[in-house]
């Protein structure tokens, strides 16, 4: 393997194996790509740990395009990422998202979200409590005012098996992928030289991205820059539903949306059970390797979810386990794109849970930065780094 790389990707899982995949897929990109990642089995990585799901219901255009795109790389996943006869199967489950609003606050979130999908092409309805009910007879309509559904473009699919497909295919198409830890980024003025890895090698660079999930302070700071990104943790549970109202939907073929209750609960099929979720009540900054499941959320969740469906009654817990965020403390986006002074820094962090659908589209995006100096097929540069130098928070009100 070569002391020196044109690219240095810190970070291999699905955000690091894409922008690997879209560089060595770009004809007019000659050079040579490096992945590096320091623990092999994605035990803790946010992508194995995530909830996996993509959707276009969010308030920022960007954020709509980069959900649209997402959907339509992992249509056609499988064909992309062939390598040697074998496709990978994501599993996708197109069965859509429901946003559903209790007050007036929330109706008129919905309401201007939905005007940005809609001038997008995004197929996303708003319906009222008589719809929502005929739609999916189990949810208990009372309190509600409005809901957002996502007929198509939106759903659940294989988190694992998208991280193996864009590492697989990079690979087999040039990218070098090396098993160590960078402890230090080399630095000569405004330009990053190298990394020193804690195997004691040191790998020359053109160009290093930070990919590092939950990380990307740390990694940032070796460089002796600043984003700000820290790891908060989330919780999920499977449930077993006694009387689960999977296939009790009028529309869809009877498979219910991923929902998300007014409270923030939100729950989805997930094969013969449900995974279910919520917003901690409080939500600080965890240490890198705190993974304890918040047990206390699962009485919460199972509350909110009994309270809008009776079907909730019964359940039991299957299994649980916690994950991390990329939380951007600034604006709970994607920060993508170089430093501001030290060009050949280029970030794609702070992700906030939705590293994993918009991996296809910020790997692409940066894969054209390197390789053009712009952003060609989507223009990013409202999440670039240059929001953090000047404070400017870019705000999503779609969050989860």
């Amino acid at each position: 393997m070569p002391n020196s790389y044109d690219v240095v990707i810190v970070g291999g899982a699905a955000i690091g194996s894409s922008i690997a995949y879209f560089l060595t897929s770009s004809t007019d990109f000659n050079g040579s790509v490096l992945m590096i990642e320091r623990d092999p089995s994605f035990a803790r990585a946010s992508t194995s740990l995530s909830a996996s799901a993509i959707r276009n219901q969010f308030s920022n255009p960007v954020n709509v395009r980069i959900g649209q795109f997402g959907t339509q790389f992992i249509r056609g996943f499988a064909e992309t990422m062939e390598v040697n006869g074998e496709k990978p199967d994501l599993a996708f489950h197109e069965s859509g998202y429901l946003f559903l609003a209790s007050t007036n606050e929330q109706v008129r979130i919905l309401r201007e979200n939905h005007a940005v999908q809609k001038s997008l092409g995004a197929d996303v309805v708003l319906w009222d409590p008589d719809r929502i009910k005929s739609a999916f007879p189990h949810i208990k309509v009372n309190d509600l005012k409005l809901a957002s559904y996502g007929q198509s473009g939106e759903g659940w699919f294989s988190n694992t098996a998208l991280m193996d497909g864009f590492r697989r295919k990079a690979r087999a198409q040039g990218a070098d992928y090396l098993i160590d830890e960078v402890v230090d980024i080399l630095r000569d003025g405004d330009l990053i030289t190298g990394t020193v890895l804690k195997s004691g090698r040191a790998i020359a660079c053109g160009t290093l991205v930070n990919a590092s999930g939950p990380r990307a302070a740390q990694v940032a700071a070796m460089a002796g820059l600043y984003v700000p990104v820290e790891p908060r943790k989330r919780s999920l549970f499977v449930i077993d539903c006694a009387n689960s109202p999977e296939g009790s939907a009028n529309v869809n073929h009877g498979r219910l949306p991923l929902m998300i209750d007014p409270s923030g609960t939100f729950c989805r099929p997930e094969g013969k059970y449900f995974l279910a979720g919520t917003v901690p009540t409080e939500d600080p900054a965890v240490e890198w390797d705190d993974f304890e499941v918040r047990h206390d959320e699962f009485e919460r969740i199972w509350m909110d979810l009994y309270e809008r469906s009776e079907a909730f009654e019964a359940v039991k817990l299957v299994n649980s386990w916690a994950g991390h965020y990329a939380f951007n403390t600034l604006d709970h986006n994607v920060i993508a794109g170089p430093h501001n002074e030290v060009a050949n820094f280029i970030f794609a962090n702070g992700f906030s849970g939705h590293g994993l659908q918009q991996s296809p589209a910020i790997g692409r995006g940066i894969a054209e930065w390197i390789t053009y100096g712009e952003f060609r097929s989507l223009d990013l540069r409202e999440i670039g780094y240059g929001r953090i130098v000047r404070n400017e928070p870019f705000p999503e009100k779609a969050v989860i």
